[in-house]
This record gives C-alpha cells, sequence and structure tokens, in this order.
C-alpha cells in the first residue's frame, strides 16, 4: 500500500502534463475575446441614434431639397425625399418625445397634415424645424 500514492501522484503528474497544451490552446483561443467582451461590457453606452442637434440640421437640409425641386423632377426622387425627411421627423420625434403617426397612414392629404402637425410639436418644443 505504501508504493500506491507514488502511483498516483505519477498519474496526476501525467493527466498535468497530457492536458496542458490543450487547455494553454484553448486559453490563447478564447482569452482575448472574453477581454474584449469585457472591455465592451464596461465601456460607455454609445446614444442610439444622432445628436438631436445633427438631426435637426438634417431636417432643414432635407426640407430645402423637397421645396427647391423645379417642376419636372422625377417622381421618384420626390418620393424617397419626403420618405427620408419622414424618418427624420420620426428620429427627432423619438429624442424628443413627441407622438406621432408617420408610420401609419398612407401618402396622401392626411399624411401631409400629420407632417404639419409634427414639425409644429417639434417647433413648441423648441427644435428648429423648418
Amino acid at each position: 500500500m505504501g508504493g500506491s500514492g507514488g502511483v498516483l501522484a505519477n498519474l496526476i503528474l501525467f493527466a498535468v502534463v497530457c492536458l496542458a497544451p490543450t487547455v494553454l490552446f484553448w486559453c490563447a483561443l478564447h482569452v482575448p475575446r472574453l477581454i474584449a467582451w469585457i472591455r465592451e461590457k464596461r465601456a460607455e453606452p454609445q446614444p442610439e441614434s444622432p445628436p438631436i442637434e445633427r438631426v435637426v440640421a438634417d431636417l432643414r437640409r432635407v426640407h430645402r431639397l423637397l421645396a427647391g425641386y423645379p417642376a419636372g423632377t422625377p417622381a421618384a426622387r420626390r418620393l424617397g425625399t419626403r420618405q427620408a425627411y419622414d424618418e427624420l421627423l420620426t428620429v427627432a420625434c423619438r429624442q424628443v418625445g413627441v407622438p406621432h403617426r408617420l408610420g401609419e397612414l398612407p401618402e396622401g392629404m392626411d399624411r401631409e397634415i400629420e407632417r404639419l402637425r409634427v414639425e409644429q410639436s417639434l417647433r413648441e418644443r423648441g427644435l428648429a424645424v423648418p
């Protein structure tokens, strides 16, 4: 029985020697990703949308485009610009808490009235929208 302790020690040493390369290789593959994940979780949260100042500047720019289209501008271009303007209005509404129905209404008079209502609501909240 006295010799069984030496055999057990040898088995443990053999297991460590056999598993060490596998463990080291696994660590080399996964530890950098783990460190990057931890740093990402600890980093300051980034805003999900652009600053309101940029949104308002984009609103003014796109509004000028819409108002400045000459007669004969293709309908697809006008529609695309209106959709971009509506998307910017939606972002501004989300940031300042203005309820809107721009995404629910089809193109036409009702949507145009909703655009005017949203623009006025944003002005009342202090945004310099056209």
